[in-house]
């Protein structure tokens, strides 16, 4: 038996959630992968997932071995890796995560740009609102938009967003402009459920003050339809400020209550400080650091305000 092949099955079988998935991953018979699972349980003496028709668990044996190997294979990968020069030149496959909207207007053009000054290298980034994790879902690099907890991962800060509230000069035209959260009462609202709703807007100044019930003329799941819906004049909206950086700058779109906002979230590029930075990594860190903070430092300039 190929132990370091069985153990790569293991893990295979983990991320899939079932024999049948991980074959087809893998590429090879399911008949294949139950296997390798057998000839490595009777070799431990021990079982390690348990099966049901509905679903496929860990045993505790199984959740140790499994921690355990998954470090063995990372190791094997770092050094054929460092054999390979991946930490002594500019080349290789970095991942890269970033959330869809920030990925699109400002990781797309600074990968494109990373991609055209380092050919030897490739990129593949993840556009995911959900929090994708460094090591367990293989990731090089995150960009996250949130207070980071204290970890032992390395955090390097591009800049920070706002949350504002925002609307089309024809509404604001019609319906007069808020000066204070209190005033939102007698405002129509466009809710974004990402984000909190209308009634649960925050705001730095006052006690935490919360606004009077609004109307929620619409409900919307992503924040592009909330922003189109505030271009046509539907009523007000709350995201974040690079979301509507273009619509601002060509006066499409007016932000409100800037004096009231909540404090600013910090961006950060974060990467696992557990291991040996590549040399891939590095190039793009210097690359993309810069390049972030200058695309910020514009969404928040000239900002017309209501």
């Amino acid at each position: 038996m190929d132990r370091l092949d069985a153990m790569s099955v293991l893990q295979a079988v983990i991320e899939a959630g079932s024999l049948s998935e991980a074959g087809r991953r893998l590429g090879i018979p399911l008949s294949t992968v139950s296997r390798k699972i057998s000839d490595l349980e009777t070799h431990l003496g021990t079982q390690l997932l348990v099966r049901s028709t509905r679903s496929l668990g860990l045993t505790e044996a199984g959740k140790t071995y499994a921690t355990a190997t998954r470090r063995i294979l990372e190791d094997i990968a770092e050094a054929e890796r460092a054999a390979a020069g991946e930490y002594a030149v500019v080349k290789g496959e970095l991942v890269i995560t970033a959330p869809i909207v920030f990925g699109r207007l400002h990781m797309v053009p600074v990968v494109t740009a990373f991609l055209a000054a380092y050919p030897e290298t490739d990129v593949r980034l993840v556009l995911a609102d959900g929090l994708l994790h460094l090591v367990d879902d293989h990731i090089d690099l995150a960009l996250r938009i949130a207070d980071l907890p204290d970890s032992s991962d390395v955090a390097v800060k591009v800049g920070t967003v706002r949350r504002v509230v925002c609307a089309s000069p024809d509404y604001l035209e019609r319906r007069g402009s808020p000066k204070d959260p209190g005033d939102l009462a007698a405002h129509d609202v466009v809710t974004f459920s990402a984000l909190a709703p209308s009634d649960a807007w925050t705001f730095r100044k006052g006690a935490a003050a919360r606004p009077a019930a609004s109307r929620v003329r619409l409900t919307v799941n992503t924040a592009e339809a909330a922003i189109d819906a505030a271009i046509a004049g539907v009523g007000l909206t709350r995201v974040l400020s690079y979301q509507i950086a273009d619509a601002v700058r060509a006066g499409r779109l007016v932000t409100v209550l800037d004096d009231h906002a909540p404090d600013p979230m910090p961006v950060s590029l974060v990467y696992s400080g557990q291991r040996m930075v590549p040399l891939k990594l590095r190039a793009f860190l210097d690359f993309a650091t810069p390049r972030l903070r200058a695309g910020l430092r514009r969404d928040t300039a000239d900002r017309p305000t209501g």
